[in-house]
Order: C-alpha cells, then structure tokens, then sequence
C-alpha cells in the first residue's frame, strides 16, 4: 500500500514538473510577438504580403508555432538568427504543417521544406548558410508559386543591388 502510494506521489509531481514546463514555455496571457507584414516575391507573379509574428528571443523562439491549431493562409512567423549560418528546425509539438522557408541575409529564399509533417522530431536542416526561416502554412509557397532562388522583402533583409546601380 505505501509502495503504491509513494508511485501516485511520484507520478503527481512529475505531472506537476511537466505542466510547469510547458507553462514556462507559453507567452504570459495577453503577450504577443512582434508582429509585421513581410512580402514575398515570387520570379514570376504577384508579391504576396504575409503577416508574421518574430519570434526574437529564445523562449519565443523555442515555443515557435506549438499547439496552435490553425494558421490563416496570409499569416507566418519568422525565426531571424542574424550571421547566416546552418541552422535546423524541427515539428515537436507542432499541430499543422508548414512549409519552411530558408532564407539568406540578402532576402533570397536558399531552401523550402514544404509541408513538414506535425508533431515530428526530424531535423530539418537549411542545407546551407541562412539567417532566417519562415515557417507558412503547409502548400502555401506552392500555392502562391514560391521557389528557391525567389526572394523576401522584409527590413530584416539587405537585398543586393542590381549590377547596373554599382
């Protein structure tokens, strides 16, 4: 009985531990990201204005878009990490699928994982120097006919000038 007893304690404080975690991770009630609008610009169609939160800090960051269920096709949130450099993402915890969008420090959208499957623990890696992602609602750079090698305008991003304007 006192075996049994000291099992229910023991699985009542790990609980505890789990859910205070997991509430340290939340942004307090009422708290909110950053939030901008960011154009993509595709080689060939029209711009599309996106609105992202900026997940800044490093809890905003590691919380990312965990446990929300729904994410609007004109809405995305943003990771910048400054210095490019290869960076990796992952789904834990992640309702939906996005795609994720690697992008340089000039704008230019290095590598795309589309529709990365939720509540994965694979790593996704950039596959090269980036200095941000953004994470959009899965099929939406499909729908909107967004490539590698096509751009974001956003004041994150320097963009390089045209050969003709040096």
């Amino acid at each position: 009985m006192a075996h049994s007893r000291i099992q229910s304690r023991a699985a009542q404080w790990a609980a505890l531990f789990a859910a205070a975690v997991m509430l340290s991770l939340a942004p307090p009630a009422g708290a909110k990201m950053r939030s901008e609008t960011l154009w993509l610009v595709p080689a060939s169609g029209p711009e599309a204005a996106i609105d992202i939160e900026i997940a800044e800090d490093p809890k905003e960051k590691a919380m990312g878009l965990m446990f929300r269920t729904d994410l609007a096709d004109n809405q995305g949130m943003l990771f910048p990490y400054g210095d490019a450099s290869e960076l990796s993402m992952w789904m834990h915890n992640t309702y939906i699928p996005l795609d994720m969008l690697f992008i340089r420090p000039d704008g230019v959208i290095h590598r795309i994982e589309t529709r990365a499957e939720p509540m994965s623990d694979r790593v996704i890696n950039s596959d090269g120097p980036v200095s941000a992602v953004l994470e959009l609602p899965g099929g939406t750079s499909e729908r909107l006919g967004i490539k590698a090698g096509d751009r974001v305008r956003h004041p994150l991003f320097k963009a390089s000038e045209p050969a003709s304007a040096k």
